[in-house]
Formats: C-alpha cells, sequence, structure tokens
C-alpha cells in the first residue's frame, strides 16, 4: 500500500514549512548525556523526593561536563547548580551550598546570575547573609558582568538582602551612587531604603543605651527581696531578644511555580 505523499510530508511541513527534494533532512541533534543526566537528578528531585540520589546525579553530570569545552552546555551547567542547591537545601545542608557551587566555577564571579541570585536568597533565608558578602562583592566588581542584564537586579538584592540586613549602610550607598546601572528613580528609591535603614539603626542603638541606663539605675535602688532572691533572667531576656528563630527547612521554588 503506497503512502500518501502529502500525508508523509505533513510532518516535516509542520516544522518548517514544505520540503523540497533538493534540501537535506535536517537531524534533530541528540540530548547530550549532562543533559539526560539533569533530567534524571530533576526527576529523583522533585517526583521521588531523592534529594541525596538528585546530588549525586548532578555531580556525575559535572564530571563528563569538564570534557567539554568551557563555553558548552552553558543551560545544562546552570541547571545542574538550580537542582543541586535545592537537594543540598531539602538535607538542611544548606551551608555546604556555596562551596558546592564554586568548585566547579572556581570563582564567585564566574558565577550564573541565577545561581548567584538563589545564593543570596538562600543564605538571607536561613539568616546567614554575610556568608554572600566576599561573594557578590566579588561578583558585582567584575568588569565582565557589569553589562549583564542582570547586574541591576542581582546590585538591588545585595542591597536588600545582604548590606541593609548586615548594617554596612555606607558600603550600600557607595554602591547604589557609584553604579550605573541604576536609574536616577531606582537610586532615589535605593537611597531612601538606605536612609530609613540608618534611622532605624539610630532609634534601636538609643533604645539599647536607654534600657542599659535604665538597668544601671534599677540596679543601684533595687534591693534584694529576701533570702535567695534572684532577677527574673527570662523576663528580661525575653523583652530585650528578638523573637526566637526556628531555623526551619528552606525550599526552593518547584519547577511550574513562581519564583520566589
Amino acid at each position: 500500500m503506497k503512502s500518501d505523499p502529502a500525508t508523509s510530508a505533513a510532518p516535516l511541513r509542520a516544522l518548517g514549512g514544505a520540503l523540497r527534494s533538493s534540501e537535506p533532512v535536517r537531524a534533530v541533534p541528540a540530548p547530550s548525556a549532562a543533559a539526560l543526566l539533569l533530567e534524571e537528578a530533576a526527576d529523583l528531585l522533585v517526583v521521588h523526593l531523592d534529594f541525596g540520589a538528585a546530588l549525586r546525579t548532578c555531580e556525575r553530570a559535572w564530571q563528563g561536563l569538564a570534557e567539554e569545552p568551557a563555553g558548552a552546555s552553558l543551560e545544562v551547567k546552570c541547571s545542574l547548580c538550580v537542582v543541586g542547591i535545592q537537594a543540598l537545601a531539602e538535607m538542611d545542608r544548606w551551608r555546604e551550598v556555596l562551596s558546592w557551587v564554586l568548585q566547579y566555577y572556581q570563582a564567585p564571579e564566574r558565577l550564573p546570575p541565577k545561581v548567584l541570585e538563589l545564593c543570596i536568597l538562600l543564605y538571607s533565608k536561613m539568616q546567614e547573609p554575610g556568608a554572600m558578602l566576599d561573594g557578590v562583592r566579588a561578583w558585582l566588581q567584575y568588569p565582565d558582568n557589569q553589562g549583564l542584564p542582570e547586574y541591576r537586579s542581582l546590585a538591588e538584592l545585595h542591597l536588600q538582602r545582604v548590606l541593609l540586613p548586615l548594617g554596612l549602610l555606607s558600603e550600600a550607598e557607595e554602591l547604589v551612587v557609584g553604579s550605573a546601572a541604576f536609574s536616577e528613580k531606582q537610586r532615589l528609591d535605593a537611597l531612601q531604603a538606605v536612609s530609613a535603614a540608618r534611622q532605624q539603626q539610630t532609634h534601636v542603638h538609643s533604645g539599647s543605651e536607654e534600657t542599659r541606663t535604665l538597668n544601671q539605675e534599677a540596679g543601684m535602688h533595687i534591693r534584694p527581696r529576701g533570702p535567695g532572691w534572684s532577677p527574673d533572667w527570662q523576663c528580661l531576656l525575653g523583652a530585650l531578644l528578638p523573637g526566637a528563630w526556628h531555623p526551619g527547612r528552606w525550599h526552593l521554588w518547584r519547577p511550574g511555580q513562581q519564583s520566589p
């Protein structure tokens, strides 16, 4: 039984127009071994929730990529890092994330923007923004990064999630004023945020000084209420210290969800 020429050529026309007899058929390149391992790692992470196996699969893929040219499979490399970061976070090994990605990129200024963003968000979420301070500084100062479209958003993220929480307000001002990536409006908004943080810092400092003075005065006038009396230290600490922080497991977003 002969096939209808119009029917047999339909899939080819759907892909790229009518096929001429003189045109060679272009074969779709097969996915690389690293890309296949990336799919396997993502499946282990999201479907099977086998985080250790997902991490090991990412590391196997990276070993194969070491033999390829430096510029090859950039998207695959970045995606492997995203899966690996989530796997480490799910196993409560989030402190290892930065050193894990740096073993593949050697220097923080070479990290892809998406990987750097995830690292900033992770360490900020776990209240350890200082772990990213030197790395983000190096990335923002690296000339090759300053022309990237993601540069401004990463500079803003560094300002909001690293510099301001650490109280590095002068450095935050220098970043905003000295960077050409900010528009005038963006620069004004960022400087207002720095100013608000400085006022809050001054207020907190003044409050601490007032509390210390009151405690000293109270200590001068209050006498023990009898044998065995002692101040209620738990009440005092509860009033002065911030609320308890529980380092719960941090979840990166799943495929199909909006990024945080």
